[in-house]
């Protein structure tokens, strides 16, 4: 059986004129993020937390919110949209702003609660951060550092 050709139709000067023009404002965009060493402009700039590997005796630093529950549980509230309603870049972005008013995590309180009726209310939340040393590239010890707290009202 012979092969079948599948007719090919020309790009036409103005389908080209569109393509170039796409892939120009893109490489665009991204210079323009690349040249500002910014993240700002995501994804269309450089996500400089893939960009590069630690040295090898650094401290790596992981953002986290604690919340204790009415029970007494004390507990890792998720910093995802889905199960928090706010993002763990949204609340790494506002560190400053929220050690000036910790009443700024009532968004991850508010979110965190619409989702889970079931449990307890909060009644505190801590914002937290893993420092964990690296020891010739390899992971040592941890500690935990209490950034600030917020008594959620009641």
């Amino acid at each position: 059986m012979p092969p079948v050709e599948v007719p090919v139709r020309p790009v036409t000067r103005g389908g080209l004129a569109l393509r170039v023009g796409v892939a120009v404002l893109g490489i665009g965009l991204l210079l323009n993020g690349s040249l500002r060493e910014s993240d700002d402009a995501w994804p269309f700039g450089p996500l400089s937390q893939y960009a590069f590997s630690p040295p090898p005796d650094a401290t790596i630093v992981i953002t986290r919110v604690e919340g204790r529950l009415a029970d007494g549980r004390r507990i890792d509230l998720p910093l995802r949209v889905g199960a928090a309603g706010i993002s763990r870049a949204e609340i790494e972005a506002r560190i400053p702003d929220i050690m000036a008013d910790p009443s700024l995590l009532r968004a991850v309180a508010d979110g965190w609660s619409v989702r889970n009726r079931r449990e307890p209310p909060l009644v505190q939340l801590y914002l937290v951060q893993d420092e964990t040393v690296l020891v010739d590239g390899h992971r040592g010890p941890t500690r935990l550092v209490e950034m600030t707290t917020w008594a959620v009202p009641r």
